[in-house]
């Protein structure tokens, strides 16, 4: 039953959502990485404030390493927790100078290696800027997913497993993008929207409708 509603919830996305973009604007792999370890905890909509000031400073990881660590601080600030955020993406920064030489690595295992990249970043790099099939799992994939009883599983990690097994291999990057973009304004954390939802009649934990 999990795999014939992931099936029609696939399908009923693709209608509702057919352009599944990344809403972190950026022009390079680095420029997304630097960017996905600063929306921690904060929106897209204030990195993307944030980040043409950072690049147009520091447009490489050479000259974001090198920069003063004040001066970066005080351009991502309106991220929030801006001292813990520069000291991550100037780590992450000198790795790629020092260990990939300069270019933002294209397998999980070295992507993870780096200061701020887990595997939801990761799995986003890979599926958005080199065609890799990634299931990125952020809160929204997994409350949507556990609310339409994908999974039952808290941790990001047993989730991605679980959808590994769920979707085709070929929809994982695009079928996340979805789900992440179907939790960010349709089902939300405290209000979901079910009388506007796509999804309404596969999903176990509808609302009644009022």
């Amino acid at each position: 039953m999990s795999k014939k509603r992931a099936s029609e919830v696939l399908k009923r996305l693709e209608v509702s959502i057919p352009d599944p973009k990344v809403e972190l604007k950026h022009t390079s792999p680095f420029e997304l990485v630097i960017a996905t370890i600063l929306s921690a905890q904060c929106t897209d909509e204030r990195v993307n404030q944030v980040t043409p000031v950072l690049f147009g400073r520091w447009p490489d990881p050479e000259s974001l390493a090198g920069a003063p660590v004040d001066e970066v601080e005080e351009v991502v600030r309106p991220t929030g927790f801006y001292r813990n955020k520069a000291k991550s993406i100037q780590a992450c920064s000198r790795q790629l100078v020092e260990r990939f030489g300069s270019q933002v690595p294209q397998t999980m295992e070295d992507l993870v290696s780096l200061s701020g990249v887990g595997r939801k970043t990761a799995n986003l790099i890979l599926g958005e800027c080199f065609g890799k099939p990634g299931i990125i799992v952020d809160t929204h994939v997994g409350r949507v997913s556990r609310r339409l009883h994908l999974t039952d599983k808290e941790d990001p990690e047993e989730v991605e497993t679980d959808l590994q097994q769920l979707l085709p291999k070929k929809n994982w990057s695009a079928g996340s993008s979805r789900l992440l973009l179907h939790g960010r304004y349709v089902c939300l954390a405290k209000k979901p929207r079910c009388p506007d939802c796509c999804l309404a009649s596969l999903c176990p934990s509808v609302l009644p409708m009022v």
